[in-house]
This record gives C-alpha cells, structure tokens and sequence, in this order.
C-alpha cells in the first residue's frame, strides 16, 4: 500500500515487457511546517549525531584510490553532505549531494535512503527526520542544516522486497526537495555552487566517489580513521566495471563503480564523472549502493579471495528513471 500523502505522477508502468525500466514518479511530503521542520532539527542532538560517528583511532590516514580523506576543493566538499533520518526506528545515516535545479534546493541520493522495507522486506516507510549537513565535518554544519521537505523515488522501489536484485536495484537512486537553513537561504544558495547531472552517459569511465562511510570494508588498516568512521568527507578515484551480480543474484545492466573500500554510510554518495579537481566540480553520473568483488581479469568473485578487489558500484543515471524524478524534485514548491 502507498504512504498516505503520496502523489504518483501517471506513467505507462515500471517494467514494461521488453525489460527497458522507466519512471513512475512518488512524491511523498515530509517536514512542511514550521513546527515540523523544527521538530526534526531538536531530535538530532549533538548525541544522537555522535552516536553515528565510529570513535577515530587517531592514525594518521592511509591514502589510496580506492579511499582517501578528501583534501581538494572546498567547492566539492560543501556540495557533498551527511543525510541523517531515521529507518524503522533506528537512526541511520547516508550521503547526499546538492545538484544543479530550478528551486536551488534539490539533493540525489540512493532511494534506500529516502524510503525502504524492514529487514524481512516488509513494512515499507518513507524514513523519517530526514536532515542533510552539507559539507559536514567533526560534528560542524558550515553551511546549516537543511530539513527535508520532499521525497522522491519511482514507485518501484516502494515494492522492494530487498530478495530481487535484478527487479528493484536499477531504481536505488532519490532526490529530497530541502527546507531552507535557519538563515533562510536554500541549500544551493547557502552552499554556493552545485554539481551538475548527467543521464545516459557511458558507464565506463574514470570517475570519483564520494561518501560518508562509517567503516572501510575488507580493509582494517584505514578502520578508525577519521574518514571512515563518518566524521569526515572519504573519496575513491579510478576507472569503473559493470557488476552483473552472480549466479544466484544476478544484477539488472547500468550498476557501475570503481574500486573503493567506503562502506556503510557511503550510500547516496555521487559517482562523478568529468571532474574538475581544481574546481571542485562534475557531473553526477550514479549513486553509490552495493559493494561488488572482482578479481585482476575483470571476473565477479568472492570477497575474500586473493586479488579479489572491491569495487563500490549503484545504478547509472538514466533518461528513463532518473530524468523524471529529477525534474518532480526541482519544480516542487520551497517555502
């Protein structure tokens, strides 16, 4: 059943027979008074915020390409942010990042970060409290905080039932339309530039990804760095591989990535393609959501073996899913 208060723009359907996914466009309201936007702002405490954040080991990072601390432009650093809410109770965080739209106040990130079922694949629920902090470093807001005010997701992914892979994975990929700051000023405004989006560009490329990860998967050298406990902005630079999925969970076409440690709380986080590292600026291509392993010759493996890389891969933007939620989010209404 759909949440109350979602509006479903008309659409010939998700999957049609020839297997080409397209758009069905839910919009769902979230934090639209001021009572309501308030009331998400005092339930992160300092203390709730903190108890998302891993404890540091103070070692001094371990830079690779497959995950660093970010130390290039600051322009990239403020439109990429922490995006906090709650999930069926439980308090969770992802990243999200600010791009280029008419009502200067729209974010992509990956739609299980915007709504998801239970761990039985149940109950299905837009998350709740959801805040973005761009540019979010140690605990700091520099720019505000900016409470969500809209959902939007393609009402597939409303049906996940997180066993079919190969069905629902293609639209793990949202947008939040935010509130202004306390200052009032829109999250584009505030922030002072924005990335661009692309849909239908190649999906093999070199790129960088960006995130927010409260671990390092399969690499216990960089655990309890800064950047990899959620305190700090990580990144991943290389060229990216097309993940299939395996026999017994086989993946649809277009999820991308490149070799990247950055583990949870690295989902929503941008995959950028034509990136200018001088300015800070590119063009967001995918999302990150899934760990995927191949080996030296480009072959799926397990986790584990020897010249198994990991590779953090998400669905490659797309004229037919991403465009119309794109387009939902920018011209909803801010206040």
């Amino acid at each position: 059943m759909l949440a109350a208060g979602l509006a479903l723009a008309p659409s010939a359907g998700a999957v049609p027979e020839d297997g080409a996914a397209t758009s069905r466009v839910a919009v769902h309201p979230e934090a639209v008074t001021a009572a309501q936007q308030q009331a998400v702002l005092d339930y992160w405490t300092p203390a709730r915020i903190a108890a998302l954040t891993q404890p540091s080991s103070g070692n001094p990072p371990r830079s690779g390409p497959d995950g660093a601390p970010w130390t290039g432009a600051a322009t990239l650093s403020g439109t990429v942010g922490r995006l906090f809410f709650t999930n069926h109770g439980e308090d969770e965080s992802c990243t999200a990042t600010v791009v280029n739209s008419a009502n200067r106040s729209t974010v992509v990130t990956a739609a299980h970060c915007v709504n998801s079922t239970d761990l039985l694949g149940e109950n299905d629920e837009w998350l709740s409290n959801e805040m973005f902090v761009p540019g979010y470093h140690d605990g700091l807001a520099p720019y505000g905080r900016f409470v969500a005010r809209a959902g939007v997701a393609d009402a597939t992914w409303l049906l996940n039932d997180q066993q079919n892979g190969l069905k629902f994975d293609a639209y793990d990929q949202a947008f939040l339309v935010l509130n202004g700051n306390a200052a009032g000023q829109r999250v584009q405004d505030a922030v002072g530039a924005a990335q661009r989006i692309g849909f239908d560009r190649p999906g093999n490329a070199s790129v960088h990804q960006f995130g927010y990860p409260r671990e390092a998967s399969g690499d216990p050298s960089r655990a309890g760095l800064p950047e990899f406990t959620g305190a700090r902005l990580a990144h991943c630079a290389g060229r990216t591989r097309e993940y299939p999925g395996t026999k017994e969970h086989p993946e649809p076409r277009g999820e991308w990535g490149a070799p990247c440690v950055m583990g949870g709380g690295s989902s929503g986080g941008p995959r950028v393609a034509d990136f200018d590292p001088s300015s800070g600026i590119g063009t967001v291509v995918g999302d990150n959501t899934q760990g995927a392993f191949f080996d030296s010759s480009g072959r799926v493996c397990e986790r584990g073996t020897a010249s198994c890389t990991r590779h953090l891969v998400g669905p490659q933007f797309t004229s037919a899913i991403t465009e119309p939620l794109y387009r939902a989010a920018e011209a909803a209404p801010v206040a």
